[in-house]
Parts: structure tokens; C-alpha cells; sequence
């Protein structure tokens, strides 16, 4: 008597393991190698090639002179620069000028950021709450933004000079030297200049991530007795978060290379260096001066110095990440 041969799962299960783990198992290096939508990287190849040209290789190449004495040579003439190791960073971190532009800058940032941070939020807020001439109320914050310098340092002149509107205003308690020329306020004035100017690009961030908060939660908060204030600090501020994360940092880098306002408004950071910048004292030294390879060595010394800035930033202001 024959017994019918029967089926057991185990075989068909052990047969499609390898299958599974061919489409599973065996992808993924690939996965991790290109992500989940491999397309995504042949749009993103433009701005990649952007970036590693425009910034990743001459950012290279500095670190590359920043280590040899190196000299600019007309095309076709072959000089010798020999390696020099960390000398030129030696000579970088030892030179009491450029110690005064880190310092000049750590004001600019403590004056410049928290006050960007905090008017463009409060203006954004106020912004989207208006119903009248919306569009007229945000263009007339965003036109000092995309203005040139150039052209509006001449009313910051008028406003601030020695005999200016300001000064007439204040009358007696007018600082003595003026503000531009003072040692003291010649930096802060910069950074008010610098605040007001860059606002408008600031408020509009912060006006796109005010659409992301939904009004049911204004209105719970307004059941729950919460005025203006209650909702402005429990539910504005932590919904606008990642925007307040990207504004630190963007204030930060802009900051950190600051050199057209104390160009143009204290003549190439007077007085005395007072209000100079890591980046005025990079064109000085490697343009005015024929030392690229200082200045290679100051602006290597300058990004290491911003990413570490940012990313104590981010971990405070963005929190810890989940």
C-alpha cells in the first residue's frame, strides 16, 4: 500500500528564503550605497558638481597653500613653494590683528544673532496676523535685503556720522568719538546695520514655517485661556523650531564672513582694527599684501572655527534629535 506523497511547507519556505534574501539581504549595500530612490541622486548630480567645484576643491586647493610658502606668479612662470607644514597657521593664530577680527567678530555674533533671531520671529508673527496691505508690509521689509550695500551704507553714513541725525537727536548723550569711529561702537553699530539689512530675507523664512503650524492648536490654546503671549510661547516658538535652527546657523556664516559693511561703512575696519574681519584681513593680507598662503591658512582656520560654532548651535537651539 502506497501512502500519498504530501507537500511540507519547510521546502517551499527554504526555497524562497534565497529569493527573499536575494532581493533583500543580497540589496543591501546597494540600498545603503544609493537609498531608497536611487533617482534622486541623478537630480541631485547638478548641485553636487556645483558644490564640489565652487566650494569643495578651492577649498582644497586653500588647505593645499595654506601648508607651502606660497607665492601668485604670472601664467607660465615656475616658481619654487616648498612645503612649510603648520607655519603659516603658527604665524596665523600668533598675529595680534587677527585675534582682534576673532574677537570683533565674537561681538558682532553675540549682538547680531539673538537680535535676528528674535525680531525676525516677532516681526514674522505680526506679519502673518496682518490682513490690510499684507504684500506691501512684507515687500517694504524685504527691499533693505536685496538692496546693494553700496547704496544704502550712504544713509547709515548720514544717520551715524559725527554731526548726523542721530547724534543730533541725542543731543548731549551723543558718544564722543562718534559711533563709527569710536573703538567701542564701531562693531556694534555694524551689526545693527547688518541686523536691520538682512531682516527681510529672515522674515519670510520664518513666515513659511508659520504656515506649517495648524490654527487648531491657537484655538486650544485659546480655550484653555492662553492669551497672546501663551500662544506665542507654547505654540509659535516650538513649531518653528527647524526655522529657528536654519536662521542661527545662516546668521552665523553670514556673520562669521562679514567684510563689505565694516569695509564700506568704518574704511577697511577702523579704528585701529576695532571692527575688522577674519575675511577683510584674508583680502589684505593675500591681495594687498602677496601672502596667499596666510590668508589660506586664516580662511582654513575661519570654516574650522564655523562648523564648530554651528554644530554647538544646532545641538542648543534644535535639540536633541529622536
Amino acid at each position: 500500500m502506497t501512502h500519498p506523497q504530501t507537500t511540507s511547507p519547510v521546502p517551499a519556505a527554504a526555497e524562497a528564503k534565497p529569493a527573499s534574501a536575494a532581493r533583500h539581504g543580497g540589496g543591501r549595500p546597494r540600498a545603503r550605497l544609493l537609498g531608497q530612490h536611487p533617482l534622486g541622486i541623478l537630480f541631485s548630480l547638478p548641485y553636487v558638481v556645483y558644490v564640489m567645484g565652487v566650494l569643495a576643491v578651492p577649498f582644497g586647493f586653500a588647505v593645499y597653500i595654506s601648508v607651502h610658502q606660497y607665492y601668485f606668479t604670472a601664467p607660465g612662470v615656475d616658481v619654487d613653494r616648498p612645503f612649510v607644514g603648520l607655519d603659516n597657521y603658527v604665524s596665523v593664530l600668533s598675529d595680534p590683528a587677527v585675534q582682534q577680527s576673532f574677537l570683533n567678530i565674537l561681538v558682532f555674533l553675540v549682538i547680531n544673532v539673538p537680535l535676528t533671531v528674535g525680531l525676525s520671529l516677532v516681526l514674522a508673527t505680526a506679519l502673518n496676523r496682518v490682513r490690510w496691505l499684507r504684500t506691501f508690509f512684507r515687500v517694504c521689509y524685504y527691499v533693505p535685503y536685496v538692496t546693494a550695500s553700496v547704496a544704502v551704507v550712504g544713509v547709515w553714513l548720514f544717520l551715524f556720522q559725527q554731526h548726523g541725525l542721530v547724534n543730533s537727536l541725542l543731543g548731549p548723550l551723543a558718544p564722543a568719538p562718534s559711533w563709527l569711529v569710536n573703538s567701542w561702537l564701531a562693531m556694534p553699530t555694524v551689526a545693527l546695520f547688518v541686523t536691520w539689512k538682512q531682516l527681510g530675507f529672515f522674515i519670510l523664512l520664518y513666515l513659511a514655517a508659520l504656515q506649517n503650524i495648524p490654527n487648531e492648536l491657537y484655538e486650544s490654546a485659546a480655550v484653555d485661556g492662553g492669551g497672546r503671549w501663551v500662544q506665542f510661547w507654547n505654540v509659535t516658538v516650538p513649531g518653528v523650531r527647524s526655522a529657528s535652527v536654519l536662521v542661527v546657523i545662516l546668521a552665523t556664516i553670514t556673520g562669521a564672513n562679514l567684510f563689505t559693511e565694516p569695509y564700506l561703512l568704518t574704511a577697511g575696519g577702523g579704528p585701529d582694527g576695532a571692527s575688522s574681519s577674519p575675511v577683510f584681513l584674508m583680502y589684505q593680507k593675500g591681495i594687498l599684501q602677496g601672502n596667499p598662503d596666510v590668508a589660506a591658512a586664516l580662511g582654513v582656520v575661519l570654516v574650522a572655527g564655523i562648523l564648530v560654532v554651528t554644530l554647538i548651535q544646532k545641538r542648543l537651539v534644535g535639540g536633541k534629535e529622536e
